[in-house]
């Protein structure tokens, strides 16, 4: 049972940084989250990965503070595990990745977009920890009494604000990418759930 979960766990954080690092890398614009964190590196240094475990670990203390409980610290492992890997497809794989054309740019950020959401899809059956960007939207629905599609946005608006701030990689692949994710997620998740209900 809990080999399965780990699987589940490290292919899907697997897959969804492969999915943020091909959008990054369209040149198209990041999602609002790893758009902040492009621009955090290109403003202050660090890796892309690097901000991407600090601002989790931010997230884990004032996720914590907005439900007035202790932060979830186990959510460490997933942001580390995250880091790498954008880092490791960043860096090594995909360094002399940069698409020329239109055509070119909009087929990255297609294969991103697929990636990520079966990423996201798949690492959330181990039922793990979250990632510490879902579990604020959480934290924005507890506190501020609205439905998760209203958390959700002011969440995205709230790193999409930061990401204009810093300079981050914003375009039309951002809209894209916040549209879509979620329906994306809804047609994977289902599959992946009976998959894994008959490996256990």
């Amino acid at each position: 049972m809990h080999k399965i979960r780990i699987l589940f766990y490290l292919i899907g954080l697997t897959i969804l940084s492969m999915g943020v690092s091909l959008t990054i890398k369209s040149d198209m614009g990041a999602g609002p989250w790893d758009a902040l964190n492009v621009g955090l590196s290109n403003t202050f240094g660090l890796t892309v990965g690097s901000w991407v475990i600090i601002v989790g670990l931010i997230l884990i203390i004032l996720n914590g503070f907005l439900l007035k409980e202790r932060p979830d610290f186990l959510a460490i492992f997933t942001i580390v595990i995250v880091g790498f890997f954008i880092d490791f497809w960043l860096i090594y794989v995909f360094e002399n990745l940069e698409p020329a054309t239109i055509v070119s740019k909009l087929i990255i950020l297609f294969l991103g977009l697929l990636f990520l959401s079966f990423g996201i899809a798949t690492y959330l059956q181990s039922k793990y920890p979250l990632i510490p960007i879902d579990r604020f939207m959480l934290s924005i629905q507890f506190r501020l009494k609205v439905n998760l599609m209203v958390a959700k946005t002011l969440g995205e608006l709230t790193a999409l604000v930061l990401a204009l701030i810093f300079k981050g990689p914003i375009g039309i692949g951002t809209i894209i990418i916040a549209l879509t994710v979620g329906p994306f997620i809804q047609v994977f998740a289902p599959r992946l759930e009976r998959i894994k209900e008959r490996m256990q």
